[in-house]
């Protein structure tokens, strides 16, 4: 169930960012480089997820300031996920092993700083400016972390069992 506070939100994003540090910790660079059958490779996953930290991020600007908030991203739409992902790996195919962990964890950084700023009322009084749905900036910034983080890690585990 999705939190519906503050409280709830600061406690999920710091539990499961903690999982997601705890599997990742002992991955060397050889194994989050080594990509599956879908072309993915654990740094691809742990890039991704600094990555959609900070569009939320920026989502949640763009609303707040007025501007035109683009969902996911500009020129894409939501059905063109698969695409968007695709070009974001290649964008981040170049990122080393250490830039995606240290990328990861700034962002979470940002992100549990960007909740502590926020009231329970700032995070889930109504819809988030500019999304144009129901969710709030709490929901998304769930979406955009523990949701995001517990999925990695899942996928993390699964790899490691077939990868060592």
């Amino acid at each position: 169930m999705a939190a519906q506070s503050k409280s709830e939100l600061l406690e999920i994003t710091l539990k499961e960012f903690a999982k997601l540090e705890k599997t990742v910790g002992p991955i060397t660079a050889e194994i989050a480089m080594r990509k599956d059958d879908d072309d993915t490779s654990v740094k691809d996953v742990v890039a991704h997820r600094a990555h959609w930290i900070d569009l939320f991020r920026g989502w949640y600007a763009d609303g707040m300031a007025g501007k035109q908030v683009f969902f996911p991203a500009e020129g894409y739409k939501w059905n063109e996920l698969k695409r968007y992902n695709a070009e974001l790996r290649l964008r981040q195919a170049g990122m080393s092993w250490s830039d995606a962990l240290g990328g990861l964890r700034e962002s979470h950084d940002k992100l549990v700083m960007f909740i502590n700023q926020c009231s329970n009322e700032d995070l889930y009084s109504g819809p988030m400016k500019g999304a144009n749905n129901s969710w709030t900036p709490g929901r998304w910034a769930e979406a955009a972390g523990a949701s995001h983080y517990r999925s990695a890690t899942k996928y993390i585990r699964s790899r490691l069992k077939t990868d060592l």
